[in-house]
């Protein structure tokens, strides 16, 4: 670092002293010389340039002592120079960077002040970032641009799925924050260690805004990974649209906002595939797609084996359950449950709940000999009993 005052008027007032002087030889009197006095120059620190690379959201503080701050700058070579944003108190004693850093940088602080007699002093320190092992996003699901025209479900929890797994669960909970228009009070799950589910005791309100951010930027992870960004999302959730499946009955019934709107006749998984029970939340809806049964296990050469295009999509569950038509069970819909865990519904009836249902609205499975969905398994978190859910794991 570099200090530079100066000293000329020092100069000039040693000589004008020794000129006084000599005026008076040979004077008998007692008359003292003419004395001068001058402060102190200003001292200027950075506590962050004497210790180790500190985290990217540590402000930078400049202060001076003995006199104030006339101008601070506070640049990253690697980032083209571009100034760092910083407050000065009004006292101009102090100045404290105002934005975050970046990660494995060096920084250029540069400082000026003045002492009371407005002598200058400029002075250079540097400051380091820590540089992580490795950096993890926390990413929202559903993305908001996939529902920004449709809004959400009333059973769509809220999700952040970090990019790596987190050790440091709580700390990191602790910067995950939502907020609820109007407020209806829930809990955060760590369904793994890389996704946060947050939710309330009941489906959402319909109507309800909320509003998620992930405030990780510089936390440590765990493990040497710290989070590489920030991030928020807005949702908006629309009309409840919930549909109740029965085993027992082979029916699916549909409530919109509480009140019936439909009735169809369906069939569930089979008692060697059954489906699993509890409210599932659709995550997806694709016209078509191809269901191969290889994919949980059953292949080519198994009696159970399929391999076939499927229309009219609503994925409720991970590992291979869909509300979807199924014109070839037609004949068993209300009266045999014959499926490998689907919810099969003949052409027109899925053509209506296809059109009615989208991401976040819920299908209650009850009565189809199957375990409950598992909280893994996409949106098991209904499954989840409210006290449970309420005490949170992420110290577990």
């Amino acid at each position: 670092m570099t200090l530079r005052t100066r000293t000329a008027g020092i100069v000039a007032v040693v000589a004008m002293t020794f000129l006084a002087t000599a005026c008076t030889i040979g004077d008998t009197g007692t008359s003292e010389p003419p004395t001068t006095s001058q402060s102190a120059p200003a001292s200027l620190a950075v506590p962050a340039a004497d210790g180790a690379p500190i985290n990217p959201t540590t402000p930078i503080v400049v202060t001076a002592t003995g006199g104030r701050l006339t101008a601070v700058t506070v640049t990253n070579p690697a980032e083209q120079n571009t100034p760092v944003a910083g407050n000065l108190t009004p006292d101009g004693t102090n100045w404290t960077s105002s934005q975050p850093l970046d990660y494995g940088s060096t920084y250029t602080v540069v400082a000026d002040a003045v002492n009371p007699d407005g002598a200058p002093v400029e002075q250079t320190f540097t400051v380091t970032t820590l540089t992580p092992g490795t950096t993890a996003y926390a990413n929202v699901v559903p993305a908001p641009e996939v529902v920004a025209d449709t809004g959400i479900g009333v059973g769509q929890p809220m999700v952040f799925q970090f990019t790596a797994p987190v050790v440091n669960k709580a700390e990191v909970q602790q910067r995950l924050q939502v907020t609820t228009t109007p407020p209806q009070p829930g809990a955060w799950y760590w369904t793994d260690d890389q996704n946060a589910h947050y939710r309330a005791a009941g489906y959402w309100a319909p109507g309800t805004k909320i509003h998620i951010e992930a405030d990780v930027y510089g936390v440590d992870l765990g493990d040497g990974i710290f989070g590489a960004e920030n991030n928020a999302a807005d949702y908006t959730v629309h009309d409840s649209w919930v549909a109740k499946a029965d085993g027992a009955s082979k029916m699916l019934t549909v409530f919109h906002n509480g009140v019936q709107e439909n009735a169809m006749p369906m069939s569930l998984g089979t008692p060697d595939h059954p489906s699993h029970e509890g409210p599932h939340v659709i995550s997806d809806k694709q016209q078509s797609i191809i269901m191969d049964s290889c994919t949980y296990g059953v292949c080519a050469g198994d009696p159970d084996y399929y391999r076939e295009k499927v229309d009219l999509n609503l994925r409720i569950s991970n590992d291979g359950e869909f509300v979807h038509s199924a014109p070839w069970s037609v004949g068993d819909q209300g009266s045999s449950n014959v499926s490998h865990g689907c919810v099969n519904l003949a052409p027109a009836n899925a053509q209506w709940m296809f059109d009615h249902f989208g991401i976040g609205d819920v299908v209650e499975i009850t009565n189809s000999g199957g375990p409950l969905l598992p909280v893994w398994d996409t949106y098991g978190d209904w499954e989840v009993p409210w006290d449970q859910w309420q005490a949170g794991n992420a110290t577990g």
